[in-house]
């Protein structure tokens, strides 16, 4: 069984090789062509919860399936908050093929998703980037927008200064070209200044405010992900042109909309358009330079294990990673 850590990824899976991934995983997930059961979460305590995600999607020859632990304590512990583990089989045998570390291919899915819907919705002139969120989701965000648009700014947003220093350390290591573009604040008003805005976070309120998002704004919001987190302004929602990864898994886990349903401020009408309908040109995009496009997703196994795939046969190709015997 292979073995690849989260430097094997990094090197076998460029950015816009992960994009353009997305947008077949997603083009299978809504033609039906993919399996995805809805994620089991275990509440573990207080602020920790793990989650289990399986998929299969056999245009890629993915089959496997995530464990995600995602615990906010590990802050002060001075830890990763999120931990994963990607696991692929055969999908003739069903037999385990690999172990991959997780917490940068989660990074790098969510990223590239993102990427694809900004590539997807987002004007083409899009040069200012505001990324509220400055923890590993956040790197990625950044490196994906700025991978399918002439981005010339990318500040990102947090109330942490610890946080930012670490940011900064990353986009240094990981994505050398942004760094000159890189600028850091604690105030989340600077998005009024934005073509494209991304959230990662796993904030129980709004983390801007309405009034700053201007006409033509593309949003990524990919932190929150249960019924309770709540990244968006309910305003915001509520005139925005909605896009979404996966519909019944948004109204089953995302917040952000759940939240204004059953406040009765949004129609439960107004979620029906998915991103792999975009991608197959069954749906539209943006339609107009000065409508808000708002791209919301909790997230889904279909894109672990189509990168995970992706990874294991360039391994395979390149002879990188570890063979290991489990038996």
């Amino acid at each position: 069984m292979l073995v690849l850590t989260r430097n094997d990824v990094r090197q076998l899976v460029p950015m816009t090789d992960a994009i353009e991934l997305m947008k077949l995983a997603f083009r299978e997930l809504s033609a039906g062509r993919a399996e995805s059961p809805l994620r089991s979460v275990v509440p573990v305590a207080e602020g920790a919860v793990t989650l289990l995600m399986p998929a299969y999607v056999p245009a890629a020859n993915a089959l496997g399936f995530k464990v995600v632990s995602v615990f906010e304590g590990n802050r002060d512990k001075d830890l990763p908050t999120i931990s994963a583990m990607v696991c692929l089989l055969d999908e003739s045998t069903g037999a385990p093929m690999a172990i991959i570390s997780g917490a940068y291919l989660t990074a790098l899915r969510t990223g590239a998703v993102s990427g694809s819907a900004t590539d997807l919705l987002a004007r083409d002139d899009a040069r200012n980037l505001v990324v509220i969120g400055a923890g590993a989701q956040g790197v990625t965000q950044a490196a994906a927008v700025a991978a399918v648009r002439p981005i010339e700014k990318i500040t990102v947003v947090d109330l942490s200064e610890d946080s930012l220093e670490r940011y900064r350390g990353q986009i240094a290591e990981d994505w050398p070209e942004l760094l000159d573009r890189l600028e850091t604040s604690s105030d989340a008003s600077v998005v009024a200044q934005a073509d494209v805005i991304c959230t990662a976070t796993t904030s129980r309120k709004p983390v801007f405010s309405d009034r700053d998002v201007k006409p033509g704004t593309h949003i990524n919001a990919i932190g929150a992900f249960t019924p309770e987190m709540q990244e968006l302004p309910e305003e915001t929602v509520a005139r925005a042109t909605i896009v979404v990864d996966q519909v019944e898994a948004v109204l089953e886990e995302a917040g952000d909309f759940i939240i204004p349903i059953n406040k009765g401020t949004l129609e439960r009408r107004r979620i029906e358009r998915e991103l792999g309908q975009i991608v197959a040109e069954e749906a539209p995009g943006r339609t107009t330079v000065d409508e808000i496009t708002l791209f919301k997703s909790v997230g889904n196994a279909v894109q672990d294990v189509t990168v995970a795939r992706w990874a294991v046969e360039r391994a395979i190709d390149t002879g990188a990673g570890q063979q290991v015997s489990i038996d």
